[in-house]
C-alpha cells in the first residue's frame, strides 16, 4: 500500500506536469536552462544545413518571382520546406539544423532596412518546425547579396544594415529558449580588398579590425534586445571561417558579459576533392579522398582547433563540411565525410554540421537520407561518442532516446516508487543523477519537472 501510494503520487506529478510542460524543444517553449555553452554544442550531436534554401537571393528572382517568400526559397532548386521534411532531419538522427539567411530578400527599399513580415514570419515558421521536432536550431546572416563587402569602404551605413538587421531578428525571437542559436555571418568576415591572404604584406591588422568589430556589434545588439537574448547562446564566425586564420591571435573573441559565445568555422579541406567537381584555373579535381597524409591533415586541423578553442573552454561548431558526390568516388565521400564528422566528436565540444542542398544528402521529397550506409556511420559515430552523463543538473535522458520529455519524468518517477517492472540501464541511471548527489531519488524527479517546467534557472 506504502509502494502504490508513493508511486500514485509522482505519477500524478508528472500527469499534472504532461498539461502545463512541453519538451524542451517546442516552439512555446521560452527556458533558458542552466547550460553552458560547451554543453548545449555538445547536446546538439551532429547536424545539417537547410542549404540553398532562405540565403537563395539575386536581382533576377525580385524580376521574375512573384513577389513572395516561396519565390525565394525555391529558387536555387530546393522545394518549398514542410514540416515533414523538417522532421526527417531529426529521424534521421541529426541534432541541430543550421538555417542560412539572407534577410535582405523583400527587405524594404527606404532605407530602413526593414525586413519584411511575411518573410519573418515563413522563418519563423520553419524555425518552430525544427524545434517541436526536438532539434537546435542555427539562425544564421548569410552572404546575403555581398552587401557586407563594401564595410571597409562604406563602414557606417554596412554597420547601420548589420545591426538594424540583428535588431529585428532579435525582436521577432525574443520569447524563444535555448535551443535557439543566433550566428553573427556565415564566411563573408574577412576582407581580400584590405588583405590577401595570398601575399598580401599590408592591411592584416585592419582586415582583422573589422572582423573584430562585426563580431562584437553583433555580441552587442543581441545582448541589449531583452528578452531572453541576454542568456542566448551564439556563434561568432571565424575569420571567412578559415581554421587558420580563425586560429591566428589577431582574430579575437568579443566580449560577452553572459560568456555564453561558441566559434564557426568550415571545413572544406582538401578544395581539390571538397569543393571542385572539375579542374579549375586553381586547382585541380581530385574524384577520391583517404590516403594517409589526407587523414594527417584533418587530424591537423581539428587538434590546431581544440588546442586554441575547444581545450580552452570556448566550443567550437563547424558550421558547414562536405563535399559534392558528382564526379567523386562514393566511398570516398562516405570516407571523408564520416571521418570529418569523427574527428569532430571526438573532442569535447566540437560540432560537425554537414553542409546540404536539395537532393546531395538528404531527399527533400522523401525525407530520408540519400545514402543509407552514410546515414548508418552517421548514427554509429553519434552513439559512440554520445556524452555518457552530464551534471548541470538537467540530463535527464533517462530512456536514452535523444530528448528529454515528460515520458522521462514519469519513467524515473516509476524507478524511484520502486515499481519493479521498470528497469534502467546503466546509463540511464548516470543521467537520472539530476542532483549530482550519487543518489537516484524523488529529489531527482522534482529536479527533472522543474527543468521541464522551466524552473532551474
Amino acid at each position: 500500500m506504502k509502494l502504490r501510494s508513493i508511486f500514485a503520487a509522482v505519477i500524478a506529478a508528472a500527469i499534472v506536469s504532461i498539461n502545463m510542460v512541453q519538451p524542451y524543444s517546442t516552439a512555446a517553449d521560452t527556458a533558458m536552462r542552466d547550460m553552458t555553452t560547451m554543453e548545449i554544442v555538445t547536446d546538439m550531436g551532429i547536424g545539417i544545413n537547410l542549404g540553398n534554401t532562405f540565403e537563395s537571393c539575386g536581382d533576377w528572382i525580385d524580376q521574375w518571382g512573384d513577389g513572395t517568400p516561396n519565390a525565394y526559397e525555391t529558387a536555387w532548386g530546393s522545394p518549398t520546406v514542410t514540416k515533414e521534411l523538417i522532421q526527417g532531419y531529426a529521424e534521421a538522427g541529426f541534432g541541430v539544423v543550421r538555417i542560412p539567411v539572407a534577410w535582405s530578400n523583400m527587405m524594404s527599399h527606404d532605407g530602413s532596412y526593414t525586413i519584411h513580415p511575411d518573410y519573418m514570419a515563413r522563418v519563423k515558421q520553419v524555425v518552430d518546425w525544427a524545434l517541436e521536432a526536438d532539434l537546435y536550431v542555427i539562425l544564421n546572416l548569410h552572404w546575403d547579396g555581398g552587401w557586407l563587402e563594401a564595410l571597409p569602404t562604406d563602414y557606417e551605413n554596412c554597420m547601420t544594415k548589420y545591426k538594424t538587421i540583428w535588431t529585428q531578428i532579435c525582436g521577432a525571437f525574443s520569447a524563444y529558449g535555448d535551443r535557439l542559436m543566433f550566428e553573427s555571418q556565415n564566411e563573408e568576415l574577412g576582407w581580400s580588398s584590405v588583405w590577401n591572404q595570398w601575399g598580401g604584406t599590408t592591411g592584416k591588422e585592419e582586415s582583422y579590425g573589422y572582423v573584430n568589430a562585426v563580431n562584437q556589434a553583433f555580441v552587442d545588439v543581441v545582448r541589449g534586445a531583452g528578452g531572453n537574448h541576454a542568456q542566448r547562446h551564439l556563434l561568432i564566425s571565424g575569420y571567412n571561417t578559415d581554421i587558420t586564420l580563425t586560429c591566428d591571435p589577431l582574430f579575437q573573441m568579443p566580449a560577452d558579459p553572459a560568456e555564453r559565445c561558441a566559434l564557426s568555422v568550415h571545413y572544406y579541406t582538401p578544395a581539390g576533392f571538397a569543393l571542385l567537381t572539375e579542374d579549375a584555373s586553381w586547382g585541380k579535381a581530385s574524384s577520391t579522398w583517404g590516403t594517409q597524409a589526407e587523414y594527417d591533415e584533418l587530424q591537423y586541423y581539428i587538434n590546431m582547433l581544440d588546442a586554441r578553442y575547444a581545450s580552452q573552454g570556448v566550443p567550437v561548431i563547424i558550421g558547414e563540411y562536405g563535399c559534392p558526390k558528382e564526379n567523386k568516388e562514393e566511398a570516398s565521400v562516405r570516407r571523408f565525410l564520416s571521418a570529418v564528422c569523427e574527428a569532430a566528436l571526438a573532442k569535447q565540444g566540437i560540432c560537425p554540421v554537414l553542409w546540404d542542398i536539395t537532393d546531395l544528402h538528404y531527399n527533400r521529397k522523401t525525407y530520408e537520407m540519400t545514402d543509407p550506409v552514410l546515414q548508418e556511420q552517421f548514427l554509429a559515430l553519434k552513439e559512440q561518442y554520445r556524452p555518457a552523463s552530464s551534471d548541470n543538473g538537467i540530463n535527464g535522458d533517462i530512456n536514452l532516446d535523444g530528448k528529454v520529455t515528460v515520458a522521462d519524468a514519469i519513467m524515473l518517477s516509476r524507478y524511484v516508487a520502486e515499481d519493479t517492472t521498470v528497469s534502467i540501464t546503466a546509463e540511464g541511471l548516470a543521467a537520472a543523477d539530476l542532483n549530482s548527489d550519487g543518489l537516484t531519488t524523488a529529489d531527482d524527479v522534482i529536479v527533472l519537472l522543474r527543468s521541464l517546467a522551466g524552473l532551474n534557472h
